[in-house]
């Protein structure tokens, strides 16, 4: 199977931003990417805030293989999750588009 990639949207609690972001990117970021699948991470910041926006934060992680073993995987984890995340998040899936399909 080829590459896929997984789209997490996702927001920091108010007034928690910065505890989030560290623990994003020095705790939440490696965990995943020891996790089977998972081979590589980038996150992103909305270019221009805008209080209409729903998520401000995106981080699109890319998966070798079985999509379904490493969402598994991740699914199974029981990673610890930051109380300066906000629970309302998005995550979802995506496989390249072939039009020969």
């Amino acid at each position: 199977m080829g590459k896929a990639i997984l789209v997490v949207r996702t927001n920091p609690v108010d007034g928690r931003e910065d505890e989030y972001n560290e623990w994003y990117t020095n705790k939440h970021v490696p965990d995943i990417l020891a996790l089977p699948g998972f081979v590589a991470a980038r996150r992103y910041v909305l270019a221009e805030p805008d209080e209409t926006a729903e998520f401000r934060y995106l981080a699109i992680y890319e998966i070798e293989g079985s999509v379904a073993h490493a969402l598994g995987a991740l699914a199974s984890a029981g990673l610890d999750v930051s109380p300066s995340l906000d629970p309302h998040t998005s995550a979802e899936p995506y496989v390249a588009f072939d039009p020969t399909a």
